[in-house]
């Protein structure tokens, strides 16, 4: 490993005839004029590692295949103190089995994974990666922003036909959060640009004043001084008077930043491209007579694709709106989370029926899913849904009937009509297929209930986009370690050692709890909590806080949705080709508040300029790691297809096109084939589950995009 502190000296490549009359047009017209390849402003010191490929390497952290699907990495030799190198190891498991189904029979190791070559073949041996990673900070001159950049070269990257995608995190994570999709450019031999965004999974433990490092490992705040990845900010008299308050309390970067990090997704991606084009550069580009390295890879010879899922995919879509430079060639993102306009003025029809509730914003239609989902998941109807039975043994038993007590909270609160739990558990599924959720939704409500999902995300978001610190306690929330009685407690050293890879950055996660520090009794873990009636009710008056948040007018209100606008997305992509996937049962980023609408409005801003395909994937939903948990959610692995399988068509797609010229995809539902059996066991997974995308769709699967108008086969 080495830090940067002067530029690296490197070979000049031989390019092609046709690409170096491009670079050297761009550079002035000869090999010894042009723009030098100044480090961008805001990059601080960058570290060098170089990965053999064997006994560590870029992809799998030197696990290889196998050792991603192995249940666990390699221990710390240290629990207390992991190493820089071994935390990196345990986030990339982490991070890419977060990601996947990583067994055999869902797909890993015949479908995607480090094994399936370029072509999508399995190979043998265990798809590790050489090359050579870049890591630094972007930030202000404050020390307080430090998003954390990262870009992968690998080994066999080819200057004469250079290539790079974007891989920023998904949900909360940290800057390997995207390594799933990276995946795709690393074998194909295109650089990777990561961008944490902001977000990450280690916090600021404000009982004991330490904060993660951009490497992971932590020291003391004063120690970190601005190199800290995260500090909460409070002055020293703010923090004693917080933790005499509320005692072992975490700050997370999503959170508490207090810099509503989503408005600047876009800007952060695009500087990873940035600092991916200084890498390539500094590796590859042609020299002047003094020896200074020149802008030789420039938009102009370099194709970039901006990639990711979920909110990684947000952020790509962000980026390419915001790229007036050119810096990126097209797009092909899966499941993103989209912003849209207060007011798009477009219209989603699915089959004959126009769906009357379409694009809320994601802290809209999470904090009414926070709101109804756990009284929806009893619904008689979805009694054989995945996790179901499980959901009603752990949430509404005699001895501890929360979602019960949740189900006559909101009959109390006049947001429910009927008399029984069993109706009451219909009417809230009802409400959420009326704002927006499909049919296929339905049977997902039980699992992420069961997971905290909808609370966790509220929670986070509404925090980050009010740009409330962690002292504000917003609705009474904290985030802590709980005993099994729900009451606060110390969280075990080596669990925060290790949360840099194994948090996801939005609690539930890593042995950190959401507290609700309002309970009657006192602070307690959120749906364990008791309220003024006394009775446990998963803490509804915090619910109801949050979605007043979204739906008011007070003060905290209008924080919150002044920083909602600051997030909304124009549907300008520039005439970027790009591809978006997104699974039709998608039950925490909706089809019809995300993907669907945006394609209409972006057919309505740009017009026949648009370049936008839409494919929406039948039986297929936001998690591709629940499938892979066969004995903890039987009925994932018999509905559901793996959506990642095409992420990465949506990727081939994108490359041809813009490599070669061929046609992109028209925008279609793809109807693949779920694997049946007995939940728990299903038959394995084979090509026929996972049809193509067809260049030209059946009639019965062509999705019609007019200009604020999108209509969807059934």
């Amino acid at each position: 490993m080495k830090l940067w502190m002067t530029p690296p000296a490197g070979l000049r490549p031989l390019l092609p005839a046709a690409l170096a009359a491009a670079a050297l047009a761009a550079c002035g017209g000869s090999d010894s004029e042009g723009p030098i390849n100044a480090k961008p402003g805001y990059l601080g010191p960058i570290t060098e590692t170089s990965y053999d490929g064997a006994t560590d390497d870029l992809l799998t952290a030197g696990l290889g295949a196998s050792g991603l699907a192995a249940a666990v990495p390699p221990p710390y030799a240290d629990p207390l103190k992991p190493t820089a190198a071994e935390l990196r190891r345990a986030a990339i498991h982490a991070n890419y089995r977060a990601m996947l189904d990583m067994t055999a029979a869902g797909g890993y190791g015949l479908l995607y994974g480090p094994n399936v070559d370029a072509q999508g073949k399995p190979v043998a041996g265990e798809g590790k990666v050489a090359g050579t990673e870049y890591i630094a900070f972007a930030d202000d001159g404050s020390g307080r922003k430090n998003v954390t950049l990262m870009v992968q070269v690998p080994a066999s990257f080819n200057p004469q036909k250079p290539c790079m995608i974007t891989a920023t995190a998904s949900g909360s994570r940290g800057v390997y959060g995207g390594i799933s999709t990276g995946e795709w450019g690393l074998k194909r031999g295109c650089a990777v640009a990561y961008s944490d965004k902001g977000t990450g999974g280690a916090p600021h433990d404000l009982q004991n004043d330490t904060v993660p490092l951009m490497d992971g490992t932590r020291t003391t705040a004063t120690a970190a001084g601005r190199r800290a990845a995260f500090n909460a900010g409070l002055t020293s008299a703010e923090l004693a008077a917080f933790n005499t308050a509320t005692p072992n309390r975490f700050a997370f970067k999503h959170a508490h930043s207090g810099q509503n990090s989503e408005k600047d997704w876009g800007t952060t991606t695009l500087q990873a491209v940035e600092f991916g084009y200084y890498v390539l550069n500094q590796r590859y580009g042609d020299t002047n007579a003094a020896g200074e390295r020149l802008k030789t890879l420039t938009p102009a010879n370099t194709i970039v694709i901006a990639s990711s899922i979920s909110n990684g995919g947000g952020a790509a879509i962000a980026a390419a709106e915001q790229d007036t430079r050119g810096l990126i060639s097209g797009v092909a993102v899966s499941e993103p989370a989209l912003e849209l306009p207060a007011n798009p003025g477009v219209t989603v029809r699915r089959g004959t029926a126009e769906v009357p509730v379409v694009g809320k914003t994601l802290v809209d239609f999470t904090t009414y899913a926070n709101l109804f989902q756990a009284c929806a998941a009893l619904a008689p109807s979805v009694s054989a849904s995945p996790y179901a039975a499980g959901f009603a043994t752990g949430f509404a038993s005699a001895a501890l009937p929360i979602a019960p007590n949740r189900c006559a909270a909101l009959r109390g609160a006049g947001l429910l009509t009927a008399g029984t739990t069993a109706g009451q558990a219909e009417e809230a599924l009802q409400k959420l297929q009326a704002y927006g959720w499909e049919p296929e939704s339905n049977d997902l409500h039980a699992s992420l209930a069961a997971f905290e999902v909808a609370p966790a995300v509220a929670v986070t978001f509404a925090n980050s986009l009010s740009r409330s610190s962690v002292k504000d306690h917003l609705c009474g929330y904290s985030y802590a370690a709980t005993a099994a009685n729900g009451a606060v407690e110390p969280l075990a050293p080596a669990a925060l050692a290790g949360l840099f890879a194994t948090g996801n950055g939005v609690p539930p996660t890593g042995g950190v709890q959401l507290v609700n520090n309002r309970g009657k009794l006192g602070p307690v873990r959120d749906f364990l909590s008791v309220s003024e009636s006394g009775l446990p009710d998963w803490n509804t008056a915090g619910a109801l806080c949050l979605r007043r948040l979204v739906t008011g007018t007070d003060t905290a209100a209008r924080q919150l949705q002044a920083g909602v606008d600051e997030t909304r997305r124009t549907g300008n992509l520039r005439g970027k080709p790009t591809v978006i996937v997104h699974g039709r049962a998608d039950a925490l980023l909706p089809v019809s508040h995300t993907s669907r609408p945006y394609a209409a409005l972006n057919r309505k801003v740009e017009g026949p300029a648009s370049k936008l395909s839409y494919v929406e994937v039948t039986n297929a939903q936001h998690f591709d790691s629940f499938i892979g948990l066969p004995a903890v959610l039987p009925g994932y692995d018999t509905r559901y297809v793996p959506l990642h399988v095409y992420l990465n068509r949506a990727l081939d797609a994108v490359y041809e096109h813009l490599a070669n010229g061929k046609a992109l995809p028209a925008s279609q539902v793809v109807r693949t084939v779920p694997r049946g059996g007995v939940p728990g066991s299903a038959p394995a997974i084979t090509a026929g589950n996972v049809p193509p995308l067809a260049s030209t769709p059946a009639p019965g699967n062509a999705i019609a995009v007019t200009a604020g108008a999108i209509a969807i086969p059934d």
